[in-house]
């Protein structure tokens, strides 16, 4: 992958991060990954849970280091960053994907699982020709992923607030750390960390997070859909943990039709928030996981 100068071995010899007009708190360097330490450490952590106002503390090391800021749970079953099974090696560079292409690919290919004959149902087929013949072809698509068919529909247009960026998305991000760090919901024990990336799509990828490895085997390839968020909707990730992604949302859809047109991307993104998750119908997801929501989270089985 494609790097910046990375900055992090400058804190071993100054840890509170003067250097760079920062006061961090104390942390730890880290290099562990799933083949043995990298040639240089992948990101700093503190070595206490994150309170609410922490995350805002580190945005000036956006600008004097090239640094991001994320949350890292680092508790639960695999809490501990050496059980994170973290391959940098393996990721790409995101500017090197196109987010339409990575995105129509996957819904051709998850989407036509949902629109495939039911093994299960056998009387399945004759249903539908009996409903074709009633309402149309466009019925038969499969209440999964209606509105929308086999077809890609293609990416959704930047919400209209957020052409303008009427929210700041570093101001929206900070706010979400601050919940997620106060309320415990997600998050079991977040940590502050910062991670040398160009922009914050790209912290999955810096890292070599596998969160998503049983989906896609190069996080890159998301993160450059990330990268169209961060454009569109003004999204930061905010947060990850072993198996998880959450984003902050500065420009969410308000309206029923846009959110649908996103919740496609999320259904390509990751299939699981709709197929496992509480809301098993594109339409539903997008009604309670989309619209006017500051938040957007990601899981792969």
């Amino acid at each position: 992958m494609a790097t910046l100068p990375n900055p992090l071995p400058k804190l071993a010899a100054d840890p509170s991060g003067s250097s760079f007009g920062l006061e961090l708190p104390a942390g730890s360097l880290i290099d562990v990954t799933a083949e043995g330490p990298a040639d240089e450490p992948l990101l700093w952590c503190a070595d206490e849970p994150a309170r609410p106002g922490d995350y805002d503390t580190l945005q000036p090391a956006r600008r004097a280091a090239g640094l991001l800021p994320v949350l890292l749970d680092l508790g639960g079953d695999q809490g501990a960053l050496d059980e994170w099974q973290l391959l940098p090696d393996e990721a790409s560079y995101p500017g090197d994907h196109d987010a339409e292409e990575v995105l129509e690919e996957f819904w051709e290919e998850y989407a036509a699982d949902e629109l495939a004959p039911d093994a299960d149902h056998p009387g399945r087929d004759a249903v539908t020709k009996a409903v074709v013949e009633t309402f149309g072809e466009q019925s038969t698509y499969d209440e999964t992923i209606a509105p929308y068919g086999p077809e890609w529909p293609g990416l959704a247009p930047a919400t209209e607030h957020g052409q303008d960026q009427a929210v700041d998305p570093d101001t929206r991000a900070a706010e979400i750390a601050d919940s997620l760090a106060d309320s415990g919901t997600w998050l079991k024990e977040p940590r502050l960390a910062l991670v040398p990336a160009r922009r914050s799509a790209d912290i999955p990828a810096a890292i070599g997070w596998t969160g998503q490895i049983n989906y896609e085997g190069d996080v890159a390839r998301l993160c450059a859909v990330l990268r169209s968020w961060e454009d569109r909707f003004g999204i930061r990730v905010v947060a990850l943990t072993a198996d998880q992604l959450v984003l902050s949302v500065a420009a969410p859809p308000t309206t029923q039709e846009e959110a649908e047109a996103i919740a496609a991307e999320h259904f390509a993104f990751c299939p699981d928030n709709i197929t496992q998750g509480h809301h098993e119908t594109l339409r539903a997801y997008a009604r309670h996981e989309v619209l006017d929501q500051r938040t957007w989270s990601f899981w792969w089985d």
